[in-house]
Order: C-alpha cells, then structure tokens, then sequence
C-alpha cells in the first residue's frame, strides 16, 4: 500500500509552459467586423504550403481574459501555444476539418479539395510530427478584432508569427456592425467573451463604455464600439510597438481591391511563401482587381450582413455618403455622427484616399 501526502492547499503556483513547437510558421488574419478580413483569408490559404482557413474562437477568448487579468500571463501564453498546435496537428490529421459545403473555411471553398479529402483516409498519429517538418505548412488562423488584445499571442509565437491586420473606413463597417448589435447581442449563437453590468450583461467590447452603450439604439452601439475599438488597436500598437515590430502588415481593404499586387508581394516575404496560380485564381474569384470599392462578390453571407451590390453612376464618394445616410436614417444622435465623421476623416488622412 502507498501512503499518498495529506492533499494540502497550494502555496505556490507553478510557472506554465510549453518548450517546443509543431507550428513553424502561423499567419494571423484579423479586423474589426465589416471590414472584409473574409476576402483576404482565402486568398492567403491559396498561397504555397498556407493550410485552410481556421476560425480559432479559443485564441479570441484566452487573449480577451488574459486582457482583463482573468488569466495569469503565463498560461494564457502556454495556451496559445497549445492551441496553435493542436489546430495545426488535427488539420494534418484531417481531424476537425470543415466540409460544410458553404461555409467560407470549408475544404469545398478551398484552392485544394483534394488535399484534406485524402487526408482523412492517410496514416496519422505519430507520423505527423516529421510530416509538419517534411511538408513545412503555414497554419491560418482568421480571428475577429483580436488586436488590441493580443498581448499573449505575440509572446506565445514571436517570430513565427505573421499577422495581417485588415482595415477599412467605418462607413464601410457601420451596416454590418449596427445588424450585429440587433442580431447577435445576447444570443446564445454570439460565441463571445461578456461583462457584467448592473443586473445584466455586456459583451466585452463595451468594457469602459458601459453606460453610454447600454442606453444606445444599434446603429450608435456600432458607432461607438468602433471609434473604442481603433482607439484600443492604436494604444495596443504604440505599447507593445517593440513586440510587435516587423510582425504586421497593415493592408487597407479599398487599395486592395482596386490594387493587390504590392500587398500580395509584401505577404509573399512575411509569410515566406509564394503566390501560385491557385492564388491568382481566388483572387478572381473574390472580384480583385475591381474598378469599385463595393462591387464585391454575392454570397449569401455577404448579403445577410448588409452587403449590397453597388448602385449604378454613383461615385466612391457619393458610395461613402449612402452609407452614412444609412445611420442618420437608423436614429444616430448628433454626437453618434460626429463621432463617425471623425473616425471617417482620421482614416481617410491615415491611409489616403483612393478615388
């Protein structure tokens, strides 16, 4: 019989870690909702070794607990460690690959089928440690508005990390965002981490804002959570700006679409790929080049977060000032537009006009 030590209350807390990688190389897609982060995620997945896109909801809510100190930093750094791991052993494996036939990040939408269809018939397991470092994949990662609060993943991943940030002019996000406060706030289908306020609940980008959103209508909730989320982004990024050097490639929606072929080369560098003719023929298929900023493509998940194909001799311009009619429209108060005048005006004056 062994005799077992009385179990004791801990008095120190063990430092968390993970020594050694399987994931070499991880691109990070991301931006605020809206902005069009879902036309840039399989373009990258097209390119040499990138894997298909994954949606990594856990990478959102470790970063987003360990940023309002719910998570000691050293674990949440082991779990994105971890968890960028086992997202990467599980795709080779063909284990938790999405063949929902219209999903964007499902093998059907991908530039290679084929590749995850014969995965799940090959041998897995312990082969698939010395198959990452014989085939060197690049694993996707797709997250939303994780920026600002991305502390753990850049110290979980330093130098194997590329994360293209994706921005765009809040006019072209306060449709999409103003039908995500009316749809998704409270539901339980809104995966997302929430705050406490008063007898209720919150999501978390509300934190610091609380009164002022509770007793906005939607369209001022999306204008709102905007204007805090740059403004955290921005913070984030003058901050950790050490940490995250040589790291990011910041590429603005609108000169993609007319002009992708500078930020395309930029991505081939970071990422250590290439461009490949599966590539070049996703980017056709997402309709870049385009002569207009919103002469997308007419998917239904488009649609149903507020897209609309363009309206016929207007001008870029006059695009802009449909949208912001949109919030006047939806009962935006004074302050609310010219809160998103100004955030318009400061991304027009950081990153150019291109009409």
């Amino acid at each position: 019989m062994i005799d077992f030590p009385e179990r004791t209350k801990l008095n120190t807390k063990p430092t968390i870690i993970r020594q050694g990688h399987l994931a070499e190389n991880i691109v990070i897609i991301d931006g605020h909702p809206g902005c069009g982060k879902t036309l840039f995620s399989p373009i990258i997945a097209a390119m040499d070794r990138v894997e298909l896109l994954n949606y990594s909801f856990i990478i959102e809510w470790v970063c987003r607990l360990s940023h309002f100190q719910k998570i000691e930093k050293d674990a949440a750094v082991t779990m994105i460690r971890l968890f960028t791991d086992l997202i990467l052993y599980n795709t080779m494996m063909g284990r938790e690959t999405n063949f929902r036939y219209s999903d964007l990040s499902s093998v059907f939408n991908s530039s290679d089928s084929w590749r995850y269809i014969k995965r799940i018939f090959q041998d897995g397991d312990m082969i698939i440690p010395e198959k990452i470092k014989n085939e060197r994949p690049i694993l996707s990662i797709t997250t939303h508005d994780l920026l600002s609060m991305s502390e753990p993943v850049f110290n979980g991943l330093n130098n194997r990390l590329v994360y293209i940030e994706v921005v765009r002019h809040p006019l072209y996000m306060v449709i999409q965002q103003t039908l995500n406060m009316e749809r998704l706030l409270n539901s339980l289908r809104h995966m997302s981490v929430y705050i406490k306020y008063e007898q209720s609940q919150l999501p978390y980008f509300a934190y610091q804002l609380e009164e002022l959103f509770a007793k906005s209508n939607s369209v001022e909730k999306a204008i709102y959570t905007i204007q805090h989320s740059l403004a955290l982004t921005e913070t984030f990024k003058n901050d950790y700006n050490e940490l995250i050097d040589g790291k990011i490639l910041t590429i603005p929606f609108e000169k993609f679409v007319i002009d992708p072929w500078s930020y395309m080369t930029q991505a081939e560098e970071m990422i250590k790929s290439k461009i490949t003719k599966k590539t070049k023929k996703i980017i056709k298929k997402q309709n870049v080049p385009r002569k207009k900023i919103s002469d997308g493509i007419p998917l239904a998940i488009y649609k149903r977060c507020g897209w609309e194909p363009p309206a016929k001799g207007l001008t870029e311009r006059e695009e802009l000032d449909k949208r912001r009619q949109f919030a006047v429209e939806q009962g935006a108060s004074k302050h609310a537009l010219d809160v998103l005048d100004q955030i318009s005006d400061d991304y027009e004056k950081n990153y150019g006009l291109w009409f």
